[in-house]
C-alpha cells in the first residue's frame, strides 16, 4: 500500500493519473496547503521542500512530481519508452513541463490572481512566456499523437496535469488557441484513469479562501 500525500494541484493531479494508470493500490493522505499543513514537521520529514506531492513506498520516500512519476514508471516498466529515440524525446518533454510549462504556469497564475498588488509588467512577463511554451507544444502535438511520439507516456500525464488549469490563465477562451493541445485534452479525458484521478480530486475537500492564513501558508517567504 502507496502512501500518497494528495493536494487537488495540478502536480498531484498528474501523480494521480499515473497511480490509476498502473492500477496501484495507495491511501491518500490529505494536505491542505491553504491551511499550512505542508509546514507542519510531520510533513517536513517527508519532503523538507514542504509541498505536495510526496510518495512513500515500503521505507522508500520520493517527493516531486516529476520525480516520482520517474520512479513509479521506472519502477513498474511502464510509460517510460524503450527505444533510445523515443526515452529521449519522453525525457525531453517532460522537462519542458517541470522547467518551462510549470513554473511559468505558476507565476502567471499568482501574478494574475494571487498577488496583492497589480504588476502589469510581471503578468505581461509570465503569460507571454506561458503563450510561447503552449506554442511550443501545440506544435510538437500537431506532428506527433503523443508527446514521446506514437507511444503515451509519463510526459504526457505531466502535461495533463497543468493543461488541465489553462483556463486560470487564459480565461474562457482556455486553449483555443492551441488546437493541438485541446485535442489531446480531450484524448486525456476519455482515458479511465485520468476520470478516476478526477473522482480522487472531487472526494476531497480544501480549504478554497484566500485570505491572510493561506497566503502565509502558501507564501511564508512574503510574510517574513
Amino acid at each position: 500500500m502507496l502512501d500518497f500525500y494528495f493536494h487537488a494541484t495540478p502536480n498531484s493531479m498528474k501523480v494521480a493519473v499515473l497511480l490509476h494508470e498502473l492500477d496501484l493500490a495507495f491511501k491518500v493522505h490529505p494536505i491542505d496547503i491553504f491551511k499550512g499543513e505542508q509546514h507542519a514537521p510531520e510533513f517536513l520529514k517527508i519532503n523538507p521542500n514542504g509541498k505536495v506531492p510526496a510518495l512513500r513506498d515500503d521505507g522508500v520516500t520520493v517527493f516531486d512530481s516529476h520525480a516520482i512519476l520517474l520512479y513509479l514508471a521506472g519502477k513498474h516498466g511502464r510509460f517510460i519508452p524503450v527505444g533510445a529515440v523515443e526515452k529521449a524525446a519522453m525525457l525531453s518533454w517532460l522537462q519542458l513541463v517541470a522547467t518551462g510549462l510549470s513554473p511559468f504556469s505558476g507565476q502567471a497564475i499568482h501574478f494574475l490572481h494571487y498577488a496583492p498588488e497589480d504588476i502589469p509588467y510581471a503578468k505581461n512577463r509570465y503569460v507571454k512566456e506561458l503563450e510561447r511554451h503552449y506554442r511550443v507544444l501545440d506544435q510538437r502535438l500537431g506532428a506527433s499523437a503523443w508527446l514521446a511520439g506514437a507511444e503515451y507516456s509519463i510526459a504526457d500525464m505531466a502535461l495533463w496535469g497543468w493543461a488541465a488549469s489553462a483556463g486560470y490563465v487564459f480565461g474562457e477562451k482556455g486553449l483555443d488557441d492551441y488546437p493541438n493541445v485541446a485535442r489531446f485534452m480531450q484524448t486525456m479525458a476519455e482515458r479511465p484513469a485520468v476520470q478516476r484521478a478526477l473522482l480522487l480530486k472531487q472526494e476531497h475537500t480544501f480549504k478554497h479562501t484566500l485570505d491572510e492564513e493561506t497566503r502565509k501558508a502558501l507564501f511564508p517567504q512574503n510574510a517574513a
